[in-house]
């Protein structure tokens, strides 16, 4: 039941608040305490691909001042905090051999989490991919569906006993997107062929991993994370190309788990593209989502192109104000997506594992950094979060995007996403007068 009070937008009595990060933008500690590398160390280390020759070698150094940015969480009244795991931390070939004092740290991150009374709700792959696996063709290859079900099994009989809420790939668009179609994020491929085999395998990579850790921990609460936007044609011509783009960027990493099957609209592309595929995968992909993570920024606008795959175009509208990353601020659109995950997919639990801005921050004369752009933007986009809410959406939680400033994949350490922002230089962190908000919206379960 959603208490109303004048004046007040409040949440439901157990919806959860959070903030997130992942493994490879904040840690640091790049080659320390026997971790292998990443195919994200090798390709900021090739140069020429991040901004300004950024790398994550340092980040924020959350390895060594966990504790810190854990105290922080717990002043900024979070019930929960979204972090991933470094695979090649624990397992430096990707396989096999266990490196304890990379497993020991979060162990020793959840312990202080717990004492801070915080829940810690982990992803296994947040695309820091073992690079030793991608010397084998990594995501490229059915066998990685497997080298991930074992590094599964590997962290949660490790960690079951504290560890309730899982998400197994971070925005799996992105994975093969960015990396295998664009080439813009590592491994840095530019190839059609290689993405479509690269989608089939995480999908698969997901399903054996959830089966694997519901066998270990048949309690524990398995998702994934998406990177959902609602898909705009730019014209009334474009329509068709807004239908391939919505099945090739969004009900493709949500068809299989609540379908048990390809969107139909491109079904047959796919299979023709991939000769891999084996019937019994989607028998063995579907219902595998206790919960779905939504990552919402923005939205998609599309128009068509000849090419028949995919058929269409993503480009850069104005349409709406921008963030510093150049993306429309579209708050309407998170109302959208849940309210179509309702409508489409029997309204399942869903998570708002990532949202929000980078803005252009300055610490000013008084030393405070004034983002009131920040706080506009988690306002607007948590007013449709509640609105989705109140019209009947299976919304759990909000987790913002994100505790800190950190190493912004591409863009290395030139956009700020933080409610905490860092002095790179020294490490210092500041409270922005975001988190100031964010702190206030937690601990009443709500804001004016």
């Amino acid at each position: 039941m959603i208490n109303k009070v004048i004046g007040m937008k409040k949440f439901p009595e157990d919806f959860v608040w959070g903030v997130a990060t992942s493994a490879y933008q904040i840690e640091g500690a790049w080659n320390e305490d026997g971790k292998g590398l990443s195919i994200w160390d090798e390709f900021c280390h090739r140069g020429g691909k991040i901004a300004n020759g950024d790398t994550g070698d340092i980040a924020c150094d959350h390895y060594h001042r966990y504790k810190e940015d854990v105290q922080i969480i717990q002043k900024l009244n979070c019930k929960a905090y979204r972090f991933s795991i470094s695979w090649p931390r624990v397992l430096p070939e990707g396989r096999g051999r266990v490196n304890e004092k990379g497993l020991d740290f979060y162990k020793r991150l959840i312990d202080e989490l717990y004492a801070h009374g915080i829940i810690p709700f982990v992803t296994l792959y947040h695309w820091d991919l073992p690079l030793a696996l991608e010397k084998q063709g990594g995501w490229t290859k059915r066998f990685i569906s497997d080298a991930f079900a074992e590094y599964a099994e590997i962290i949660v009989k490790s960690l079951k006993d504290r560890v309730k809420h899982w998400t197994t790939l971070n925005e799996p668009l992105v994975i093969y997107g960015a990396g295998y179609f664009s080439g813009v994020h590592a491994p840095g491929y530019k190839s059609l062929y290689k993405s479509i085999k690269v989608i089939h395998n995480l999908l698969l990579s997901h399903a054996k991993a959830y089966h694997a850790i519901k066998s270990i921990s048949p309690s524990a609460q398995v998702g994934i994370v998406n990177a959902l936007s609602p898909v705009v044609p730019e014209t009334e011509k474009d329509k068709k190309a807004a239908m391939l783009a919505e099945s090739y960027t969004q009900r493709i990493f949500l068809d299989p788990f609540f379908k048990g099957a390809y969107p139909s609209l491109i079904d047959k592309k796919l299979q023709f593209l991939n000769r891999d595929i084996r019937d019994d995968d989607f028998t063995l992909m579907k219902n595998t989502c206790d919960f779905l993570g939504v990552n919402n920024y923005t939205r998609m606008v599309v128009k068509k192109t000849f090419l028949p795959v995919p058929g269409f175009a993503i480009i850069k509208s104005k349409s709406y104000p921008l963030t510093a990353m150049g993306w429309e601020i579209y708050p309407e659109g998170i109302y959208r997506l849940c309210t179509w995950i309702k409508n489409e997919y029997g309204n399942p639990p869903v998570y708002i594992t990532e949202n929000g801005a980078a803005f252009d921050d300055v610490i000013n004369d008084q030393g405070e950094i004034v983002d009131t752009q920040r706080i506009e933007f988690l306002k607007s986009y948590l007013s449709d979060v509640h609105a989705a809410i109140q019209d009947g959406c299976n919304i759990k939680g909000y987790f913002v995007w994100s505790l800190m400033d950190n190493f912004e994949w591409a863009e290395g350490y030139t956009k700020r996403f933080g409610i905490i922002y860092v002095d790179y230089a020294t490490q210092k962190r500041m409270i922005k007068h975001s988190g100031t908000w964010y702190a206030s919206v937690c601990a009443q379960n709500g804001f004016e």
